[in-house]
């Protein structure tokens, strides 16, 4: 790993070089360990046989200089098992007798029982030939979340040796899959190394999304082939570096969910395995009496305010980044990162500026989910420049619009709302997002790992997670969702064809808004969890997909499939900068808003529940001589509803691109006339290019709308 730039009076204390080269480096006379501890009054390196990771061959004292501990010895090498022992103050949380992992460990290995682990020094050498980063541009980036095991599973011709590994990812079946459908990037719920808690093992279940890191710079070895893991640590890395270097070779970036905020060590009672042996004080919240600040709900918080913490999350980092070829991250309860010594949230935290501007991470992507569960903990729009962010105000709000407030309309006879706050989502939320941010700072989501997924958002009213074992306590309670008249199954033709429109129109709102959407893998073929939607533990058929589809399932997949195709072909429908009134602003999509009438939107329109109509027409404003329009009409209520495309001066037709009242995707598309009359049959979406014999039509920017009463 390359060091970082030399040291300046006004960088912060955890870019000091006295914390340079943790872990274990190779060198002509052996390996140096070098290991961080405030507290520890001495430490131990314990080197294991090579043909023996329970017999300790060698006992090293490590040597104290200042706050780090560190030994030279030749009996570290490629291959080598070692762990570390601390002995700290009397009433402290040191045990000088447990076995800890180096927390800069490459590689890890389980022992004899859920806390006995076994640092390993792995071989880094691979050849990325002449592969590099795809580096797709935000504006044409596509993430489809996914669980590295989940998504190979049971994938038919992904070979059974491979299913749920690093390499059935990178298998040419998935590899292909990915690129029909036009995604540019994949998102992987955690591959650092993680455990499950002692509190599901003793259930009988699991940790099957990982947020229980174990330790920060090793890949989760059992997602590995079995010839990887008989092949020991610096295999599974290998094999890690494969899955990266295959993926990139076909144009799709890969971007992990990183778990900094939280460690498996649980709270003070929990289990002993690395942090809390070596430092308690220094790597975890707590009052001065040694109670643990858990901004998490996961028994911890790391203490990013310590320069040694906030250290170990940035080399992390760098580490994937660099070694790696990781293309993004994507921060699991980012405003955890970003509390100070009072334990306060600030974007100008200084590892949250030092993951934005630090040179080793200029290449990629950085996502932060904006909240935790500590005071002041939604922080959605604060995380700065150079940050994007989930916007759960875009997921709520949609949902809102196609799914509860129908649900509300049929029994009350009226939406509670009308469209401009959906209006506002649709083009980028700039209520949310500063001007330099722009539109694209937003991760736009209808699902994700953790709730419903998309074909359960519209077949359940409410949760069903008794499988969970906790009687159905967990998960979220609100979830915005719509049976549309019956739970979950049903073999009623007139819901199932309700729900599969509503489908429809989610994606379609969620390709076609500004912004950066996220596809929730499995999602595009109507995959379901039966109603449960927090589905963590379950690492079962529940949970991996399923690649035999319904013919309605294969028509879900040729829309997305369809919409991602539009979204390329039209710039004017992926904007990088908010518009501004009167002003030329290259990068824009000028808006404009009409009604069901093609009269221009009046302001008292946008919040007449009666009224959900709206005709939204943008315009790209290009840095080069290209034009691009494109008109989306919508409809958000269960009339149907004649819709009058707007007459608007240069334009002369309006071309049919997609239409979510189709089962499939038409084949053949009509054209219109400006005044035509287009008909809307209930709750639904369409959208067309435009046509113009006058490329200064309508060059007059409009402001965005921003009449969301959020």
């Amino acid at each position: 790993m390359d060091s970082p730039a030399p040291m300046t009076a006004s960088l912060p204390g955890f870019l000091s070089p006295a914390l340079d080269d943790l872990g274990v480096r190779l060198g002509p006379d052996g390996a140096t360990i070098r290991v961080y501890s405030r507290t520890a009054q001495s430490i131990d390196l314990l080197v294991f046989s090579d043909d023996d990771v329970d017999w300790v061959i060698e006992t090293i004292p490590l040597t104290r200089d200042g706050d780090v501990w560190s030994a030279t010895t030749p009996a570290l090498h490629i291959g080598s098992a070692y762990v570390l022992h601390a002995s700290g103050p009397e009433g402290s949380r040191f045990d000088p007798k447990r076995h800890l992992l180096d927390p800069y460990a490459r590689g890890v290995l389980q022992g004899h029982g859920y806390e006995d682990f076994r640092s390993v020094v792995v071989d880094d050498a691979f050849d990325w030939g002449e592969i590099r980063k795809p580096n797709i541009p935000l504006d044409q980036t596509v993430i489809y979340e996914g669980h590295l095991k989940g998504m190979t599973k049971r994938h038919p011709d992904v070979p059974p040796a491979l299913h749920g590994t690093f390499a059935g990812l990178a298998h040419p079946a998935m590899i292909e899959y990915l690129q029909d459908l036009g995604v540019t990037a994949v998102e992987l719920l955690p591959v650092h190394a993680f455990v499950s808690e002692p509190r599901l093992l003793n259930l009988g279940l699991s940790n099957y999304w990982g947020y229980n890191t174990l330790n920060f710079f090793s890949p989760h070895s059992p997602y590995a082939s079995a010839d990887a893991r008989r092949g020991g640590a610096s295999a599974v890395l290998r094999e890690f570096k494969g899955m990266v270097k295959l993926l990139h070779q076909a144009g799709i970036e890969v971007i992990l969910d990183v778990v900094y905020n939280h460690t498996s060590e649980e709270g003070p009672g929990g289990p002993l395995s690395s942090l809390r042996g070596l430092d308690d004080p220094t790597y975890y919240r707590q009052q001065p009496d040694g109670t643990y600040i858990d901004t998490t709900g996961c028994g911890n918080t790391l203490d990013t305010s310590q320069d040694a913490t906030a250290r170990l999350v940035l080399d992390s980092l760098r580490y994937w980044a660099q070694e790696v070829q990781i293309d993004g991250f994507r921060f699991d309860l980012a405003v955890a990162l970003g509390r100070d010594g009072t334990h306060t949230f600030t974007p100008e935290h200084p590892l949250l500026q030092a993951i934005r501007t630090d040179p080793l991470l200029s290449d990629v992507k950085i996502i932060a989910e904006p909240w935790d569960v500590g005071m002041g903990g939604w922080q959605t729009g604060n995380f700065g420049e150079g940050w994007q962010e989930w916007n759960d105000r875009y997921r709520d709000r949609v949902r809102n619009f196609w799914l509860s407030d129908i649900d509300y309309a049929r029994r009350a006879g009226i939406a509670p709302t009308g469209i401009g706050g959906f209006a506002t989502r649709l083009a980028g939320s700039s209520n949310t997002f500063s001007n330099e941010r722009g539109p694209l700072a937003s991760v736009n989501f209808v699902t994700a790992h953790d709730g419903f997924t998309l074909r359960d958002l519209v077949s359940y009213g409410t949760k069903h997670n008794l499988a969970n074992g906790e009687h159905n306590r967990d998960g979220a309670d609100t979830n915005r969702s719509f049976n549309h008249g019956a739970e979950g199954l049903t073999d009623d033709p007139v819901i199932r064809a309700t729900r599969r429109k509503a489908m429809r129109n989610l994606f379609g709102t969620l390709l076609l808004s500004a912004g950066t959407p996220m596809i929730t893998a499995g999602d595009e073929s109507g995959r379901t969890q039966h109603g449960n939607n927090n589905a963590y533990c379950q690492d079962s058929p529940m949970t991996w997909l399923s690649w035999q589809h319904e013919q309605w399932q294969e028509d879900l997949h040729a829309h997305v499939r369809e919409l991602l195709r539009i979204r390329r072909e039209n710039p004017a429908l992926r904007p990088a900068r908010f518009a501004v009134l009167g002003e030329h602003v290259p990068g824009s999509s000028e808006m404009e808003w009409f009604d069901e009438n093609g009269e221009t939107m009046s302001g008292e329109r946008w919040q007449d529940a009666s009224h959900r109509t709206l005709q939204y027409f943008a315009a790209a404003t290009p840095t080069d001589d290209s034009r691009n329009r494109i008109l989306l009409m919508i409809h958000g209520n269960e009339r149907p509803a004649e819709v009058r495309l707007p007459t608007v001066p240069g334009i002369v037709a309006y071309r049919s691109l997609w239409c979510s009242e189709e089962e499939a995707p038409a084949t053949e598309r009509a054209t219109f006339a400006p005044g035509d009359a287009v008909m809307l049959d209930g709750t639904a979406m369409h959208l067309f290019g435009v046509d113009s014999n006058d490329e200064a039509a309508t060059d007059t920017a409009v402001d965005d709308a921003t009449v969301d009463a959020e």
